[in-house]
């Protein structure tokens, strides 16, 4: 017996209808596109892996995110995707083997064990873009180019961008001499931002005084542009990676400006955003209707070492279904008409239906014996019969 409700989906699992389809699979193609026209080439890594290659460099977060079975056939544990970011970099590193800059794109859909709680879905449709082979910024400022033209391609217009870098924590931590146990409390302490906390795992901690009260000020370094002038006083004492950093961070946020005058820029250096997976500048994109990131990057330098080759790394990623339910339709889809068309054998309407077709046109030709009219169908305009021309009609609501 068939249960009642065979219909249901799994929590955080959903079926997408065809209006909603046809517009996520439009915006696929036109970001897929930009991606070409950026010289990024397509690749399409497996939905199952083998989870030692799926967990490269991601840290705790991911393997807790992924689903995981038994191979019948090696014995080995296999896992679903949850971020095909370590398979293409495995496609870099002892596939292609390229000695110059490699850029790679992808997209489809990935598997989570649990939702994000301000988004409930398990299964994004991950859609991203990756540079192997250059360690300059010019390279972190080319992703993020891409990314912020891929969401003007959504219609995501009103964005914000947020920099940060992993960096300078792992620096400082190097500089206080903490272990890894002390690290890892450290970074929870602060990925919370639980200023109490922070300050009682301080007064706990045998480490150097000046950087104890720069690890206490890490916090309160974020807002806008001002934040680099307060960081270069506030981690005066630190060594030179953290300097570093901060230059890098200045730098890639002036040749941004220079590049997106109207584009709001802010700087958070304790947000650790991907700290066990990402090496150097991090970012990410928001907008105002949602209280979440929605695209997200950063530099991952020596992914591909596992796999025989490290090279310097930086890319982004998305939800692509996220951002087809954020934006707004491109004008080809507004320009496009859904024409309900007769059934009749008449070669010169099979030729006009083929010539709309071919303009992008969606033409729904008539079955025998259908039931539902041309608005129930939702078409927009009608195939009539005009001495002997067959032409476009608007239907009159």
């Amino acid at each position: 017996m068939q249960p009642k409700d065979s219909w249901l989906l799994p929590e955080g699992i959903e079926e997408i209808l065809p209006q909603e389809a046809s517009y996520l699979e439009n915006l696929r193609r036109s970001i897929l596109q930009l991606f070409t026209c950026w010289g990024y080439e397509l690749v399409i890594p497996p939905m199952i892996d083998f989870i030692d290659s799926l967990l490269t460099g991601s840290g705790h977060d991911l393997d807790l995110q992924t689903f995981k079975l038994t191979d019948q056939i090696s014995g080995r544990t296999l896992g679903f995707r949850a971020d095909m970011t370590p398979q293409v970099a495995r496609m870099d590193a002892h596939h292609l083997k390229h000695e110059w800059p490699t850029r790679l794109c992808y997209v489809g859909t990935v598997l989570h064990t649990r939702g994000d709680p301000l988004e409930k879905t398990r299964s994004p449709m991950q859609i991203g873009a990756e540079l192997y082979g250059h360690a300059g910024i010019e390279s972190d400022i080319e992703v993020i180019r891409l990314m912020l033209e891929m969401l003007a391609q959504s219609g995501l217009l009103d964005v914000h961008l947020d920099l940060g870098h992993v960096g300078i924590f792992r620096a400082l931590s190097m500089q206080a001499g903490l272990d890894q146990i002390s690290e890892s409390t450290l970074f929870d302490v602060l990925q919370r931002k639980a200023r109490p906390e922070l300050e009682e795992l301080m007064s706990n901690l045998a480490i150097n005084e000046d950087v104890k009260a720069m690890l206490l000020k890490l916090p309160e370094l974020n807002g806008g542009k001002e934040i680099i002038k307060k960081a270069h006083s506030v981690l005066a004492k630190a060594d030179e990676q953290v300097k570093q950093a901060l230059a890098n961070l200045e730098a890639v946020a002036e040749q941004l400006t220079s590049r997106f005058p109207a584009l709001p820029i802010s700087f958070d250096l304790a947000e650790l955003r991907g700290y066990h997976y990402h090496t150097g500048v991090v970012f990410a994109a928001f907008v105002p209707t949602i209280g979440r990131e929605i695209a997200r990057g950063g530099r991952y330098d020596n992914i591909g070492a596992v796999f025989g080759r490290a090279r310097p790394a930086t890319g982004f990623s998305a939800d692509l279904k996220l951002l087809a339910l954020l934006g707004k339709q491109t004008a080809q889809d507004e320009l496009n008409q859904h024409i309900f068309a007769p059934y009749q054998k008449d070669n010169s309407l099979n030729e006009k239906i083929r010539d709309l077709r071919a303009q992008g046109h969606i033409v729904i030709q008539q079955l025998p014996g259908q039931i539902g009219n041309a608005k129930e169908l939702g078409c927009t305009a009608v195939l009539e019969l005009d001495r002997q021309n067959w032409v476009i009609k608007a239907l009159q609501n």
